[in-house]
Formats: structure tokens, C-alpha cells, sequence
């Protein structure tokens, strides 16, 4: 069975392995959400059986009719979704949040994120919205609130801000598709962990680069024991990737 551990000290127990419905997504679609409604919905339930009950979507992934099908199917309260919004004004993230809990049929987000941040600056740019999602969070619209980054400046600060409960990091042990080298991005990821935040990992296979695909167990190991690493997402788009990531996951208990 997939692991459950608690993201940081947001108090949200999550299964190690997330279920990413954003593979090569943007602009409203993504590998996942190519397998239609009802197709994604049933891979994601056929994840929920297999003890994988954190859900990452996105607004620019075109995946919350999927995940909202695929909600209707099991029991909400074990589920963690994660979704993320671009907007840049208080008041369109404000709009997002509501809007978000709307279309995955929910009456909460577990985790709302400021997505793709590629400025060291953010923090400073972005202090409207982070202001609406810290809102939505005391209005129990959303449980935890954070940030993905795409660039090594904007990880930095994301590190050392005070804001956000959660960080969604790029890495992988050959360094592909990242925001810097492993040895520059693992110490960033330490610093989160000292400052309570949860953290899971994206792209740990790489984007079928850097050869990680062929050693996928060495790809997840490697992810899984950086230190601070809560768990670590994969887009799935097969019953039996869902399979195979699962059992290796699992071996490792």
C-alpha cells in the first residue's frame, strides 16, 4: 500500500505518490486530460484503490471536469487536491478560488498554489494574490496555500519567504528539467523543511529525460529520500502506469 506521511506542518495526511493530471499541460490541456472525462476519472479512482489519494490539477491543465467526475466516485474527505491558478490581481485569485471549488464540485481545496513563478521577485509582484489565497485559506475555502516554481530566483524565494504552507520543487537526480543542479535545489528543500513547509516533487522522472524512465525505481528512490521531499508527483496516464509506479513506491515500505 502506498505510504501515507503528513505534508510538513500543514496537518494534511497525503499518500506518498501523487497522481499528476498535468503532463505536457498547459493552455487548458494535458495528457491526462486527453483521456476525456470519464476516461480520467476512472484511472483516477483506479489510483484511489490503489492507495493514491493525492490529486494535483491545475486551471491550465484542463483537468478539474475530470478530477470533479472522478470525486463523485469516492469519499472527498480522504482525497488531497491540488490546484493552482495564474492569475496576477487579488481580486482574479479571489474569483479563482471560488470559481475552482465550482468546477471540481467540492466545498474546499485542500491546497491552492500560485503557479509557475519565474521571478525572483514574486513575492513582491505577487503580494495581492497571496493576500486573496491567505483569505480564501481563513475563510476554510482552502486548507493550505503555496507555490510551484520554473525558475531558480523565484525557488530561492520561495525558500526564504514566510508565506505559503506548501512548495511543489522541481527534482531529479540528473538534474533535467529543473529549476538548477540538485546540489543547488536539495539545500533550498532542506531550508522549506526547517520552516515547517510541505514540500512534493515534480518532474523526479524527468520528462522521459536525462534516462530516468528506464531506471524508474532508482528515479522515485532518489526523489523520496532527498531530504524534505513529502512525496512526489507523476502524471499517469494507464492503468498500468498507475500499476507500476504504485508497486514500486509501495516496495519500498
Amino acid at each position: 500500500m502506498i505510504p501515507r506521511v503528513t505534508l510538513g506542518r500543514t496537518g494534511l495526511q497525503v499518500s506518498q505518490l501523487c497522481f499528476g493530471t498535468g503532463s505536457h499541460g498547459w493552455n487548458g490541456h494535458s495528457d491526462q486530460s486527453a483521456l476525456g472525462v470519464e476516461g480520467l476519472a476512472d484511472l483516477l479512482r483506479h489510483a484511489y484503490d490503489r492507495g493514491i489519494t493525492f490529486w494535483d490539477t491545475a486551471h491550465q491543465y484542463g483537468t478539474h471536469p475530470h478530477v470533479a467526475a472522478a470525486l463523485r466516485g469516492v469519499d472527498r474527505a480522504s482525497v488531497t487536491i491540488a490546484t493552482k491558478t495564474t492569475s496576477k490581481t487579488e481580486a482574479d485569485v479571489a474569483d479563482d478560488v471560488e470559481r475552482f471549488c465550482a468546477e471540481l464540485g467540492t466545498e474546499y481545496v485542500d491546497i491552492a498554489m500560485l503557479h509557475c513563478m519565474t521571478s525572483p521577485d514574486w513575492t513582491t509582484d505577487m503580494a495581492g494574490p497571496m493576500e486573496a489565497l491567505a483569505r480564501a485559506r481563513d475563510r476554510g475555502l482552502v486548507r493550505a496555500v503555496g507555490v510551484s516554481c520554473h525558475d531558480f530566483g523565484a525557488l530561492t524565494a520561495s525558500a526564504t519567504t514566510d508565506w505559503g504552507d506548501v512548495n511543489l520543487v522541481r527534482i531529479n537526480r540528473a538534474g533535467v528539467n529543473m529549476c538548477a543542479a540538485p546540489d543547488q535545489v536539495v539545500p533550498l528543500i532542506a531550508q522549506m523543511q526547517r520552516a515547517g513547509k510541505g514540500v512534493y516533487g515534480m518532474k523526479v522522472l524527468g520528462c522521459g529525460e536525462g534516462g530516468l524512465t528506464a531506471d524508474p525505481a532508482g528515479a522515485l528512490g532518489y526523489a523520496l529520500d532527498v531530504p524534505g521531499i513529502d512525496a512526489v508527483v507523476v502524471g499517469l496516464v494507464s492503468r498500468d502506469q498507475v500499476d507500476q509506479i504504485a508497486d514500486l513506491v509501495s516496495a519500498r515500505v
